[in-house]
């Protein structure tokens, strides 16, 4: 017979994760169901970035209390954590003048930035190409982890040290409640019990509540990354995020040129197109993981978007790449298609279906960066406290 936990979380992607963890860390008793051996969703298809300095004021909060989280548990458990900070690379006047009053806000608001000049990015970063840099904005609290280890490890620490009870391959298809406590049923006829049950069930709709989601106004979107080979002596710290970053990032939306920055941007551009924006990070072992653009599907179509990865933005990526960058090597290990959900007009999606049941996906690009620190405020609301 199944225990009874105080807390059942369906889905073991970073959301589910950390909200397991915040709720270990009160004492609680607490499942993850996860349908895969273990997650195979955004949570590890993404670049390992832990960047708040490209988020709006509101979240970005959020992300640095995930720095603070996720520097606690490096400092239990290796989970590939590195501090080497992230920088922007500005590669015109505009985009220089939008990383200046960024660094303004962020004196305001007490996050650490310093304002980098090109001679100070060519310094830092080999390969850089002194004819796409004007000048950077470099934030030494940020950290990068290895995308597909680290939430892996987070779970085996969860599992071994906190008393997590992980139980993998095992798919919810059905969950209900009572004045007692919530019943969630599994598709191999297991019974599980808990108080409160949140479902994190990042881009699956189709199993549990899909009339919620219907109603929602959730879009999933569809990303393409490379993966380079290893370079052979090069070596990148950090998370290196280029102009088109600057001009797509939220924080920089709080900047009082962007409106006008944005105004003269031709609309036809096969950034616009593809929404792309190059980014840059280096893997421990010296590879370089490459991207991304983004398209978009409401989340009963994502069968529109197709999971082939398309040639043509993968050779525009490369393209662009190669104006940033000299790499001692761009042939390619491999590339992917990543996916995941977001909200059109709010930052997350969140539905109660009694007090006992809740839902939350839609977290979107914030999902590695914000999710610790957003759980970490977050579980109360859930346990009612």
């Amino acid at each position: 017979m199944q225990p009874h936990y105080d807390l059942l979380i369906v889905g073991g992607g970073v959301l589910g994760a950390f909200h397991a963890y915040h709720a270990l860390q009160k004492g609680l008793r607490v499942a993850i169901l996860e349908k895969d051996q273990l997650p195979q969703g955004s949570s590890v298809q993404n670049f390992g970035q832990i960047v708040p300095s490209g988020m709006d004021a509101k979240w970005q909060l959020y992300g640095r209390k995930s720095l603070e989280i996720y520097k606690s548990i490096q400092a239990n458990v290796d989970i590939s954590l590195r501090q080497n900070g992230s920088v922007y690379i500005a590669s015109d006047e505009e985009e220089m003048t939008l990383l200046e009053e960024l660094a303004t806000i962020n004196k305001a608001n007490d996050y650490p930035s310093q304002l980098l000049t090109a001679n100070d990015c060519l310094q830092r970063y080999e390969g850089l190409r002194a004819d796409y840099c004007r000048g950077g904005l470099f934030f030494p609290e940020e950290i990068t982890l290895e995308p597909r280890v680290a939430l892996h490890r987070i779970l085996a620490f969860l599992t071994e040290q906190k008393g997590l009870h992980y139980f993998p391959q095992t798919l919810a298809i059905g969950i209900d409640s009572s004045a007692t406590g919530c019943r969630v049923v599994a598709s191999d006829k297991r019974v599980f019990q808990a108080d409160q049950v949140l479902v994190c069930n990042g881009y699956e709709f189709q199993t549990l509540f899909p009339e919620i989601y219907r109603e929602g106004d959730l879009q999933a979107v569809k990303l393409q990354m490379i993966l380079l080979e290893q370079q052979p002596a090069q070596r990148i710290p950090g998370s290196i995020l280029t102009g088109l970053s600057i001009r797509r990032y939220e924080s920089f939306q709080e900047c009082p040129s962007y409106q006008s920055i944005k105004a003269k941007e031709d609309p036809d551009s096969l950034s616009k197109k593809w929404s792309v924006h190059i980014l840059f990070k280096q893997t421990a072992d010296g590879a370089i993981i490459l991207g991304d653009s983004h398209e978009y599907a409401d989340i009963f179509d994502k069968e529109s978007l197709r999971i082939e990865i398309k040639t043509a933005i993968n050779e525009y990526m490369m393209e662009e790449a190669t104006k940033i960058f000299n790499l001692q090597t761009w042939n390619i290990r491999e590339t992917w298609v990543g996916m995941y959900t977001q909200c059109k007009n709010s930052d997350v999606f969140q539905r109660k279906i009694d007090d006992r049941i809740h839902l939350l996906t839609g977290i979107g690009g914030k999902g590695m960066t914000g999710s610790a620190g957003f759980s970490y405020e977050n579980i109360n609301h859930i346990l009612g406290k």
